[in-house]
């Protein structure tokens, strides 16, 4: 019985009755639907307002409407399939079905004596260019980017990848958004296992909307370790990058109305990667690659050391004396940088919500303020300043947000530890970073230090340095 009732009617009037109540036409202004003749028989279409593509429905209507008795098919069937002058169209019967085709957008036509409905695939979204992304940004490279109409990011990534083995699979999630997701991947080199994981995961997902997008989903996906800082996603608005991680078996997430793929599994060396160490000559990519990866290192170490050392100034030889306070603080050097971390993301928070045309006069102001007179008033000394600049500009050598504020966390933690506890808390804030890292799984739980562990010679030799591509290595190097 519940199987007939979410099945469509026969008769065209029921269904117009049926429609109008389910989508309240009266109070939606944007639905809008319009019975017509065509071909000696009533019919009825349903649209979105801003969705379909006006000058299209318009040809199709002619084209409706000139249209004799003897030319109208007996079935929805061979209508769609041989008398609509459109590519994409497609039947069905259930209300269902029918309801969310036509909330995304897609044309819908009930024919009298039809039991089943026209979907005519014809929308259009609201959409910005495919400009560069304003965080992923290359030295050298495409210049493209990602957008926010899923559409257009999947043939991004078919543009770079033609062939047959490339996979874009569609699903669904949120009750109320039934949000539009799309699996992209190689059938051939992606872990199978895995990818049913994922495709149940999100089939049982149980929540009203993404209101987050990416991020909600990501949420779903994984919901161990939440404590954990160090990101189990990477992030790109990149089609190249994403291309590049399905070429390599991993699995390209996008989520309808949101401007950047998310790529899994990932490990800690997929997450400091970026395009530009790919854009250059090994030698240079390499170097690139090694800097990002020290500049990482003392973002993490350069204040808890310096603390550690204004404490213990008996440990600074003579020669590196200069490094300690010339002056004697008004405020602890410990809640200096405590200060000073909640004052650059302020700043940071401000830089955002901050309009353009006042962008430069306000940071002419921050900078005065929080720079010179902070130190002329007591508040700062200028070595913690120093310190704290040089982090603040380092964090951004590092395109993922989520690996830099996982940085400040442990950062933090490691001053605490040694304000307390002195050099025994400052190795063991080293030590819990180090465990934070090991101990973390990826989304497939597997390493997140893979090749480290297990490890592996020859990927890890990789993953530190770059190689030359296969293409243009020689037979010994391909071998290898």
């Amino acid at each position: 019985m519940e199987e007939k009732k979410n099945v469509i009617f026969e008769s065209l009037y029921q269904n117009i009755n049926h429609m109008n109540t389910l989508l309240d036409v009266q109070h939606n202004f944007d639905i809008i639907y319009r019975v017509i003749n065509f071909g000696g028989t009533e019919a009825c279409m349903y649209l979105i307002d801003g969705f379909c593509k006006d000058d299209i429905v318009q040809k199709l209507l002619q084209y409706f409407m000139d249209m004799t008795p003897d030319e109208m098919p007996a079935d929805a069937h061979a209508l769609s399939k041989h008398d609509i002058p459109y590519v994409e169209v497609d039947i069905n019967n259930k209300w269902d079905a029918i309801t969310h085709a036509l909330l995304s957008g897609v044309f819908v036509l009930f024919v009298e004596g039809y039991t089943q409905a026209l979907l005519i695939d014809a929308r259009t979204y609201p959409a910005r260019s495919v400009a560069e992304p304003e965080k992923d940004k290359v030295l050298r490279g495409s210049k493209d980017g990602f957008v926010e109409t899923i559409v257009f990011n999947t043939a991004l990534i078919r543009r770079r990848i033609r062939s047959t083995d490339l996979h874009m699979e569609i699903m669904n999630a949120g009750k109320s958004s039934r949000t539009d997701v799309v699996l992209c991947y190689m059938k051939e080199r992606v872990d199978t296992n895995y990818l049913e994981q994922v495709k149940r995961k999100i089939q049982n997902i149980n929540v009203d909307a993404l209101t987050m997008n990416q991020e909600s989903l990501a949420e779903c996906l994984y919901q161990r370790k939440w404590y954990n800082p160090f990101p189990k996603f990477k992030y790109t608005e990149r089609p190249d990058t994403a291309a590049a991680q399905v070429l390599e078996g991993n699995i390209v997430i996008l989520v309808d109305n949101s401007p950047s793929a998310m790529i899994t599994p990932t490990t800690i060396f997929d997450v400091v990667e970026e395009a530009d160490d790919y854009y250059f000559p090994p030698i240079t990519g390499t170097y690139l690659r090694i800097t990002r990866f020290l500049i990482a290192l003392m973002t993490y170490l350069v204040t808890p050391t310096f603390l550690l050392l204004v404490n213990r100034p008996e440990w600074v030889p003579e020669s590196f004396s200069f490094i300690l306070l010339k002056e004697s603080p008004n405020i602890p050097l410990f809640l200096q940088f405590l200060l000073l971390e909640l004052a650059i993301d302020g700043l940071r928070l401000a830089a955002v919500n901050t309009p353009n045309m006042l962008s430069t006069p306000l940071s002419v102001l921050a900078a005065l303020v929080l720079g010179e007179f902070s130190v002329n008033s007591g508040w700062f000394s200028s070595e913690v300043m120093l310190y704290m600049a040089f982090v603040a500009i380092a964090n951004y050598t590092q395109a993922n947000y989520e690996l830099g504020y996982a940085l400040k966390f442990l950062r933090i933690l490691n001053l605490f530890l040694t304000q307390l506890f002195g050099l025994g808390g400052y190795v063991s804030g080293i030590v819990i970073a180090i465990l934070a890292v090991v101990c973390n799984k990826t989304v497939s739980n597997t390493s997140y230090i893979y090749p480290l562990f297990p490890f592996d010679r020859d990927k890890l030799k990789n993953r530190l340095v770059r190689r030359r591509l296969p293409g243009a290595m020689n037979k010994k190097e391909a071998k290898q």
